[in-house]
C-alpha cells in the first residue's frame, strides 16, 4: 500500500482466518456490539469509531500516572504509530500476529490498527492471564502485558517476536524469558503517545526509539518526547532518564516517586533494582514524612508478614535502607498489572 491512511484496509489483513475489507468489518462491528462477547463489544464500538467521518479516536488514560482522562487522537496518528512499529520490528503483510489485550485500552486498539494498515493475519482471542492456552498457531508478534508473558512462559516457544508493555519486566521474569527463542522486548509509551516509541530488547539496558522520533531531556532529567507524526506537541515526561544519544534512554524511575531522605534524593525504582530476586513477592520503595529527615524510606511488601533477614538491604547504601517494614495483603493496580503507589500506600 502507498501512504496508507485510516480509510483503507491492508488486502492482505485477516481477522481469524477470514479476509475481511471495510465494509467487512463494518458489518463484524454491528454483529459483535448486537450479539457478541462482552470482550467483542469494545472491538464492534472501535470498529465503527475507527470508519466514521471523524479524523480521531477518543481515548481514556490509564491512571497509573495521575486522574485517567479523556483525549482526543489522531486516527492518521495511530496509522503512523503502526507503520513505526512495523519498520522497527520488521514486520511484513500476512504476518501471524495475536490480538490478546483489552480493545477498551489503547494497547488493544493499537494491535487492531497494526493488522489492518500492516496486513495482518490476526488471530483475535478474549484477553486471558493465558493467552496462549485458547489457540494452538505460531506467531510471528505477539503484545502482552507482563502477567500474560509470566503465565506463557512454557508456550512462548511458539511466538518469534513479542513485545511486553502495561508495566515493567521485573528481573525475575526477564531472566526467564531470556532462556527462549522468542525475542523479546520491553517498550515505552503512554496514551499520549499512541503506545510505544521505544523498546529494549531484553538483555541490553538502554530503550532505542521508534522511527521519527528524537529524545532530550529537561532540566529535571526527565524524558522529553519530540514525536511530530504521532505527537503535535512535544511531550514532556516525568520519567528520569540518562540519555545516551538522541535515539537511546536508560529509565531510572518516576520523578512523582523521588524521595528526598535527609537532603539526599533517591530514585525508589533504582533501590527496588537492587532488591530485585532477594524478595520473592511483589514490593515496591516508598517514604513516609519524618521529623529528622523531612522524609524516610520505607519497604512495602504485598502478601502475608514473614522476616527476611539482615542480608536482605546489604547491596544498598546507609541512605537507601529502608527504616520500616510494611505488608499489605494486596497492591492497588492498573488493569494491565502495574502497581498504583499512592493509592497502595493510603
Amino acid at each position: 500500500m502507498i501512504n496508507p491512511t485510516y480509510e483503507n484496509v491492508h488486502n492482505q489483513f485477516k481477522l481469524n482466518g477470514f479476509h475481511l475489507d471495510r465494509e467487512d468489518l463494518c458489518r463484524v462491528a454491528y454483529s459483535f456490539i448486537k450479539e457478541g462477547e462482552d470482550f467483542e463489544k469494545p472491538v464492534g464500538d472501535f470498529l465503527l469509531d475507527w470508519f466514521d467521518s471523524k479524523s480521531f479516536i477518543e481515548m481514556q488514560t490509564s491512571g497509573s500516572t495521575g486522574e485517567p482522562k479523556t483525549i482526543s487522537v489522531s486516527k492518521q496518528a495511530m496509522v503512523d504509530s503502526a507503520l513505526a512499529t512495523g519498520d522497527f520490528f520488521e514486520l511484513t503483510p500476512g504476518n501471524k500476529a495475536l490480538q490478546c489485550l483489552p480493545v477498551k485500552y489503547v494497547a488493544g486498539k493499537m494491535m487492531l490498527v497494526r493488522a489492518m494498515i500492516l496486513g495482518f493475519d490476526l488471530e483475535f482471542v478474549a484477553p486471558s492471564s493465558h493467552p496462549l492456552d485458547n489457540s494452538e498457531f505460531d506467531f510471528d508478534f505477539v503484545a502482552m502485558v507482563p502477567l500474560q508473558a509470566q503465565n506463557s512462559i512454557s508456550e512462548l516457544k511458539r511466538v518469534k517476536k513479542m513485545i511486553v508493555g502495561g508495566a515493567a519486566i521485573n528481573k525475575a521474569l526477564e531472566k526467564q524469558l531470556l532462556k527462549l527463542p522468542t525475542e523479546v522486548y520491553e517498550t515505552y509509551g503512554m496514551t499520549e503517545t499512541i503506545t510505544h516509541i521505544a523498546a529494549r530488547k531484553l538483555g541490553e539496558k538502554a530503550f532505542t526509539v521508534l522511527p521519527n522520533v528524537t529524545i532530550s531531556y529537561d532540566d529535571r532529567n526527565c524524558l522529553v518526547i519530540h514525536a511530530p507524526r504521532i505527537s503535535p506537541e512535544v511531550i514532556v515526561t516525568n520519567d528520569i532518564v540518562e540519555l545516551l544519544n538522541e535515539n537511546q534512554f536508560i529509565f531510572l524511575g518516576r520523578m512523582d516517586n523521588v524521595i528526598n531522605s535527609g537532603g539526599i534524593k533517591l530514585i525508589p525504582e533504582q533501590i527496588e533494582e537492587k532488591l530485585a530476586g532477594k524478595i520473592q513477592q511483589r514490593f515496591f520503595i516508598a517514604s513516609r514524612p519524618d521529623q529528622e529527615l523531612g522524609e524516610k524510606v520505607i519497604l512495602i511488601v504485598e502478601g502475608e508478614s514473614q522476616d527476611f533477614g539482615d542480608s536482605l538491604y546489604e547491596a544498598l547504601d546507609k541512605y537507601e535502607r529502608p527504616k520500616e517494614l510494611l505488608f499489605l495483603p494486596k497492591f492497588k493496580e492498573t488493569p494491565t498489572g502495574k502497581i498504583l503507589r499512592k493509592e497502595s500506600l493510603k
